[in-house]
């Protein structure tokens, strides 16, 4: 791959850093979108089935029952969000520095040491903001979320460089 064209990965990747700094600086009542949730979902969509879940993060019960129906929703959009920014930030610094890096295995070390310590980082600066509380399983999720990334972008990077071989 082009070095020019390794520079946006390296800018995406930057990008979800900052926005990622500036979301750990709200509480939780900045952020929150249940209000908005209990307009959207007033007939409660699917509460029946949904119901039926109910499992323990970090030593909380998540369940409908537990943390009532749109609180419920928000969680897993939460999370996902978290998962999902993480999964591109692995993505992204796996293709920007495999431009850069010709040592594979040094392209897969910083492409998941630095979410696992920018993660760890995040849930530090949330303890320092009000209402935020810091989670160990946060760090695990947004980490799964970095290698996730990270293996989709190996295998797209090999399946580039074998077309380009051929």
């Amino acid at each position: 791959m082009q070095r020019r064209l390794s520079w946006i990965f390296i800018g995406i990747a930057v990008t979800i850093i900052v926005v990622l700094f500036v979301s750990s600086s709200q509480t939780y009542e900045q952020q929150s979108l249940v209000s908005n949730l209990d307009k959207i979902l007033a007939g409660k969509p699917f509460e029946k089935q949904l119901s039926a879940i109910s499992f323990y993060y970090a030593g909380s019960e998540i369940s409908i029952a537990a943390k009532g129906y749109s609180s419920f929703v928000e969680f897993f959009i939460r999370k996902g969000a978290h998962f999902f920014s993480y999964a591109v930030l692995g993505f992204s610094l796996f293709v920007g520095l495999s431009a850069w890096l010709k040592r594979k295995w040094l392209t897969l070390a910083l492409s998941a040491g630095i979410p696992l310590l920018y993660a760890s980082f995040d849930e530090f600066h949330q303890m320092l903001t009000g209402g935020r509380t810091p989670l160990v399983q946060d760090v695990m999720l947004d980490f799964t979320g970095a290698l996730v990334g990270l293996l989709i972008g190996y295998f797209v990077m090999n399946s580039i460089r074998k077309r380009d071989v051929l």
